[in-house]
């Protein structure tokens, strides 16, 4: 899940059409094929999201208590003893019946945006800078404390610190706020065997050197969407993708089994969501001409809007959005990975999933594109406003994360431009995997042009 996972795997080779325009080649969106997907209740959905034991290790409960501190805001209302943990973690029974905290897909798929807690949008707020907290040596030590204090803790706690000593030091963004989930699957599925899906001390693949950070996209848009990822590549079941957060803990495939047997309902539930609206009064006049210079200058790739819209789940090849490119090659320069996937249980039985690559990325539908800064993949450009405008994207910038402060003008964080790098508290937009540059389809519009589509996205 996006986030304890969003699997950058990679899988069948599919290439752009490509056709022959005035002596050169030149690549075209390519449609994707819808899958059929299992869809349960909803209800059922958010109960298991929200205290389910799809992971089923963790840190033993009065051990977080002492470590990680009660949280009184119970912002998911959550009964004992789910009742003093932050909505990021949920107390489940391990195998031998001891209570653990283990980490949940709200994580990276829920934010507190003003005060309200949104499920399903994606958390910009995540730090995976922090090297004191984020390495092996304190899951060693963690381990070292249980295993002479109490052995029956510590065999609940095992197979999540066995996960953390090899994630632990591997998982360093440059900057907070984007994410480092496909690095995380690259080192979980590293130590599965494919088909039993337990667990080697030995690599059974090699891991692709370097991480590429990602943005983490909204739920609400899954609905719509024929694939999963920002590349598209994601096809098949969508369950099996959103419960694979379960490689940091399974012990095999029977149980893999049993966590998948309740993401029809996962599933359901993420269809149930919607985008907040935009809070404060729209200039519907703006928003009407806006509207229009939309439909002649980005339906194409992003859908139609209203009552009778429509979204064509195109994939734009590299050549015409010209985004940062790194994390598309990653999925080719790391053919094990996908050969991993593909042969393995989760592209198995009667409802599989597989991983198809390609070279571009996804036009995403833009519901609720007014609350979902920053933009791009990656998260490199901190409003609409600059989206649309290549030319003012900052190189280096800052925003507060300690009181964070959104700009309804420009469409997204409230934001300094810096001179140069400043550590983690910079985004870097010159390092690989991090720039801001393409997508400049903005760039011709006129001013007037421009403030008309930012009026008219804030209805989305």
């Amino acid at each position: 899940m996006k986030k304890l996972f969003v699997l950058t795997l990679l899988g069948c080779t599919c290439l752009a059409f490509s056709t022959v325009f005035r002596g050169h080649r030149k690549e075209e969106p390519v449609a994707i094929p819808a899958s059929p997907q299992r869809v349960g209740q909803k209800d059922k959905g958010y109960q298991y999201l929200t205290t389910g034991d799809y992971i089923k290790s963790g840190i033993p409960y009065n051990y977080f208590l002492l470590g990680f501190g009660k949280s009184l805001s119970n912002l998911l209302k959550r009964d004992s003893p789910n009742h003093l943990i932050s909505q990021e973690y949920t107390a489940v029974k391990a195998a031998n019946g001891e209570t653990v905290v283990a980490p949940n897909c709200l994580q990276c798929h829920a934010q507190v945006f003003e005060d309200k807690l949104y499920i399903g949008m994606g958390n910009t707020m995540i730090d995976f800078t922090d090297h004191q907290k984020l390495n092996a040596r304190n899951a060693s030590m963690a381990e070292a404390i249980l295993k002479k204090g109490d052995p029956k803790k510590y065999a609940a706690a095992a197979p999540f610190l066995q996960s953390m000593k090899v994630l632990g030091s591997q998982l360093y963004t440059e900057v907070r706020g984007v994410n480092s989930a496909d690095r995380i699957a690259d080192l979980l599925v590293a130590h599965r065997d494919p088909a039993t899906l337990q667990w080697s001390d030995t690599p059974v693949i090699e891991v692709a050197a370097g991480l590429i950070p990602t943005d983490t996209p909204p739920w609400w848009l899954l609905k719509k969407k024929h694939a999963m990822f920002y590349n598209g590549f994601g096809r098949g079941d969508f369950g099996r993708f959103l419960m694979a957060s379960n490689l940091l803990t399974v012990s095999d495939s029977s149980e893999a089994r049993e966590v998948d047997s309740h993401f029809n309902d996962v599933l359901a539930y993420i269809y149930s969501l919607e985008p907040p609206k935009y809070p404060h009064p729209i200039n519907q006049s703006l928003a009407k001409q806006g509207g229009i210079v939309f439909v002649e200058n980005c339906s194409k790739c992003h859908g139609h809007y209203g009552q009778d819209g429509d979204y064509p789940n195109l994939l734009i090849p590299e050549s015409t959005v010209k985004t940062d490119s790194f994390l598309y090659k990653s999925n080719y320069q790391s053919p094990q990975f996908i050969d991993w996937f593909n042969k393995s249980w989760f592209a198995m039985g009667d409802h599989p999933a597989r991983l198809e690559p390609f070279n571009g990325y996804i036009a995403p539908p833009l519901d609720g594109i007014w609350v979902t800064a920053p933009y791009l993949h990656n998260g490199s450009v901190p409003t609409l406003e600059a989206l649309l405008d290549s030319k003012t994207r900052p190189a280096y910038w800052s925003r507060d994360f300690s009181n964070p402060q959104y700009d309804y003008e420009q469409v997204g964080w409230k934001y300094t431009r810096e001179a140069a790098p400043r550590g983690t508290a910079v985004y870097n937009t010159t390092l690989h995997g991090y720039g801001n540059y393409g997508h400049t389809f903005g760039d011709k519009l006129t001013d007037r042009e421009r403030r008309a589509v930012i009026e008219y996205l804030k209805t989305l």
